[in-house]
């Protein structure tokens, strides 16, 4: 029987890779990544053997999809930041039993969702670097399983459901899952036109959205997620949540959704970036 040893919500600023390069942004992004592993390292201590990341850079237009590949390797450049994320290698294994499960489960509840093994699906890197920047230093690597979150005709309610879903599926494998949810809070990037003048790279383009995340962060920590799931419709629509936080829904789907009694811990201090506003938290698990 398998189980849920670790859940995330992290941040995948493109931003991090910059930081380890010689230049203007080395080091902006050391308590991000530092972030990153530490959960890496928590999930791995926990009995992880398989990382399964809602990620808010897959774009899906019909239906849920899993990328359940059994292996991934490819050279990732990104087509919204290419001047940011080039020729960049991964290569990490993949777990397609669970991420079939996943899928059983799913339509089982009446959500539509598809596991797909497919050599030329590629990753997204709201998975890649969030994967290596959690696994690069550690001698145990996890398993990935990609699900696509950036769902632009899907209700929150169905995403709650395929989130109850992978609860299940993780229960009924033999997998131990860290579940990561990829994406940021407020996502609302600055205009093209003043980005520059701003210094959008680092700071937020909302007052309004960095204290609504603030809150947000506030109630995670205090345990008040009756709050937060009350306001996380208008959060997710007023302050251009990431892929609508479809991720977070479905986090909060496998956590019990309103049964959830935890606490979240903020690994990685709140922190702008391109206008958005962003962090790594981990929420606690029953024993």
């Amino acid at each position: 029987m398998g189980k849920l040893v670790l859940a995330a919500k992290v941040t995948h600023v493109p931003t991090m890779l910059l930081s380890e390069m010689e230049g203007s942004l080395k080091g902006l992004r050391k308590a991000a990544i530092e972030g990153h592993a530490e959960i890496g390292r928590r999930a791995i201590a926990a009995g992880a053997d398989t990382a399964i990341v809602l990620d808010t850079h897959w774009l899906v237009n019909a239906g849920y999809h899993i990328n359940a590949n059994k292996h991934f390797k490819g050279t990732f450049t990104s087509h919204e930041f290419p001047q940011f994320i080039r020729d960049l290698d991964y290569e990490f294994e993949g777990n397609p039993a669970l991420g079939d499960l996943i899928a059983e489960k799913a339509n089982a509840k009446g959500v539509s969702t598809l596991s797909h093994q497919i050599d030329s699906l590629d990753l997204e890197y709201g998975t890649i670097v969030p994967m290596r920047f959690m696994m690069r230093d550690l001698e145990k690597k996890m398993k990935v399983v990609s699900v696509g979150a950036m769902c632009t005709v899907h209700s929150h309610e169905a995403s709650r459901k395929l989130g109850e879903a992978i609860m299940e599926a993780i229960e009924a494998s033999d997998s131990n899952v860290a579940l990561i949810a990829s994406g940021s809070l407020s996502h609302k990037i600055w205009p093209n036109d003043i980005y520059a003048q701003n210094n959008g790279t680092m700071t937020i383009s909302s007052e309004f959205n960095r204290q609504v995340d603030l809150r947000v962060l506030e109630l995670w920590q205090k345990g008040d997620f009756d709050t937060f799931l009350k306001m996380l419709p208008d959060y997710a629509e007023y302050c251009d949540g990431e892929g609508d936080m479809h991720d977070t829904v479905m986090l909060f789907g496998a956590l019990g959704w309103d049964k959830y009694k935890g606490r979240g811990e903020v690994i990685t201090e709140y922190f702008p970036s391109s206008g958005t506003g962003q962090t790594n938290v981990l929420f606690s698990l029953p024993q």
